[in-house]
């Protein structure tokens, strides 16, 4: 009889002391706060449940509510607290990336042109063109970029303006010349549109825009 009891007592015990521990924590938590989400869920008009009276269903129902607030305000604390912190990491990165040499040039370019490719107010690689590549007569298309630089075309005798010429099947290599705005062919293409062009080969064409009978 005795060795069944300590057996049962071994299985019963850690159970209780962990139940004692967590209701323990749970009054800790919501007892602060009774008095202010009971009214609430009396207005509810909660009613008895079982072998619980309603005066036992409000206590509950109450903590329960607190319970479920203070996960919800404990989650957004902390996804503001990382925000801020993530913030500070990259803050702290992007101060330190600068005060390196050689390395300050290369990230403070890279950034700038992400910048510029990614920025909604600029019109850099947004315009499609055909451009005669690589002699007159012959053509392919182009990405308009920005003006060519005013020294270029100063020394040129005339405005210059500067495209990306991307290669194929990699268009993330290219050439980058300067022509005369009037050796420029607008067309009717998106770059998107362009990119699937170059990369397929030249098997993956535009769709056609219906016509009109």
């Amino acid at each position: 009889m005795k060795k069944y009891f300590l057996t049962g007592l071994a299985i019963l015990l850690p159970l209780a002391i962990t139940l004692a521990v967590v209701g323990f924590i749970i009054n800790m938590l919501t007892d602060p706060f009774l008095g202010i989400v009971q009214p609430i869920v009396c207005y509810m008009n909660v009613k008895g449940f079982l072998f619980l009276s309603q005066e036992q269903v409000i206590v509950y129902t109450t903590k329960l509510l607190i319970l479920v607030l203070l996960f919800g305000f404990i989650v957004l604390l902390g996804m503001v607290g990382r925000w801020f912190a993530i913030r500070s990491a990259l803050g702290f990165g992007d101060r330190l990336l600068h005060r390196i040499p050689i390395v300050n040039t290369v990230y403070k370019t890279t950034k700038d042109i992400i910048h510029t490719l990614f920025s909604p107010e600029k019109e850099t690689f947004k315009k499609v063109v055909l451009v005669p590549f690589p002699r007159k007569g012959v053509y392919t298309l182009a990405l308009i970029s920005t003006e060519a630089p005013k020294v270029c075309s100063e020394k040129a005798g005339k405005p210059l303006v500067t495209v990306l010429i991307p290669t194929t099947p990699n268009p993330t290599t290219g050439f980058l010349l300067m022509y005369p705005m009037e050796d420029l062919i607008p067309i009717d293409m998106r770059p998107e549109q362009a990119i699937k062009y170059i990369v397929s080969c030249g098997m993956i064409t535009p769709e056609k825009k219906p016509t009109l009978v």
